[in-house]
């Protein structure tokens, strides 16, 4: 039943995939596509930061409204939101690093174009 179900999923997603595909036969879809990648990455990591932001205000929150035990915890709340800020931003800064040291272009218009490599649109 397990294998049925995984084919029928693999299937839908090929499927679902297909338009893509055949998109990606020309040098302009490799590009849209990786475009589009990289536009919803950047997306995911501004969620993600901005809940990392959300978690230590609330425990910021949980800490000045509580006493005793409750303290504690909002203060544990918000050791755990610098940290992950932290993780998110020194992450986000080693791969701009990398790619200043690779000579890879990160365009105003969130596009992903490395040196040498002229699109034909």
């Amino acid at each position: 039943m397990r294998a049925r179900l995984t084919g029928i999923s693999t299937f839908a997603l090929g499927t679902l995939l297909l338009p893509v595909l055949a998109n990606a036969q020309t040098a302009s879809g490799i590009f849209n596509l990786i475009n589009t990648a990289t536009r919803i990455l950047n997306a995911l990591v501004s969620l993600f930061v901005l809940a990392a932001v959300v978690v230590f205000f609330w425990g910021l929150i949980q800490y000045l409204m509580n006493v005793g035990e409750e303290k504690s915890k909002g203060l544990q709340t918000m050791i755990w939101g610098i940290i992950a800020i932290f993780v998110m931003v020194s992450i986000w800064g080693i791969i701009r690093i990398l790619q200043q040291t690779i000579g890879v272009n990160s365009n105003t218009d969130q596009s992903f174009t490395p040196q040498g490599i002229v699109p034909r649109y």
